[in-house]
């Protein structure tokens, strides 16, 4: 019975606290409504090659976070991503030198359909700050400093980036495709770098943006037939 009086003790602080935030409105990012689940969402999502290395590495955090915890599907919805990245010095010294550097990033979004004429459905601003210690006596150590420090500036702008877009989806949940690609047959485009096959060549149709999908990135090796597909089309195994 002790124990028991302890844990209702323990635990009435969250509890209120949760039906409180119940109260004001809130509502989980992620939680699966009855018409849309917002992690299948952000698996949809393709974020094309971005420039420089500090590009690529919010390319790959991005990807990490739209894909969670499951293979993508890329096919839906393209997020053109601009970073930016700016470096000053802070902690002037009276020599006229800094013993410390904040780095600042922006990245600005966009999400849009993918499609023939592409539909803007989003966008939105992320920014981060972070810095490092200079050490001018130790070159190497500083130089690893400032990679680790844009990495983890690359992993905030990413992080609220796909928060952001997560949010969007969540707000809009009623968004619905409102007409689809007839089924007519599509172009097809030879695979130069896979051995022909008995049955020839092998290829790969477009995609509903006209351009096959090995071309752009949203994916790589697929069955011929299935490379561009999207989830309800793909065949069932039961």
């Amino acid at each position: 019975m002790k124990s028991l009086t302890i844990f209702l003790k323990k635990s009435s602080v969250p509890l209120w606290f949760a039906i409180l935030l119940a109260g004001c409105g809130f509502h989980p990012v992620y939680k699966k409504t009855a018409t849309l689940d917002t992690n299948k969402e952000l698996k949809k999502v393709y974020i094309p090659v971005l420039n420089d290395r500090f590009g690529q590495q919010i390319r790959q955090f991005l990807q990490q976070n739209m894909a969670g915890d499951g293979p993508e599907d890329p096919k839906t919805y393209e997020l053109d991503v601009t970073p930016s990245l700016s470096e000053e010095a802070i902690d002037i010294h009276y020599d006229n030198s800094s013993g410390r550097a904040r780095m600042t990033g922006n990245a600005h979004w966009i999400l849009k359909t993918i499609s023939v004429n592409p539909v803007i459905l989003a966008q939105g601003d992320a920014q981060t700050m972070d810095g490092y210690n200079i050490t001018f006596e130790q070159y190497f150590a500083q130089t690893l400093n400032d990679e680790n420090a844009q990495t983890r500036v690359a992993q905030n702008l990413a992080n609220e980036v796909t928060q952001q877009v997560a949010v969007w989806f969540r707000h809009n949940d009623s968004f619905q495709e409102t007409s689809k690609v007839p089924n007519t047959p599509k172009a097809q485009y030879m695979l130069p770098s896979m051995m022909p096959g008995t049955s020839g060549a092998q290829t790969q149709s477009a995609g509903s943006d006209g351009m096959p999908a090995m071309a752009t990135g949203r994916n790589t090796m697929i069955p011929v037939g299935m490379d561009n597909m999207t989830e309800d089309e793909m065949p069932s195994d039961k």
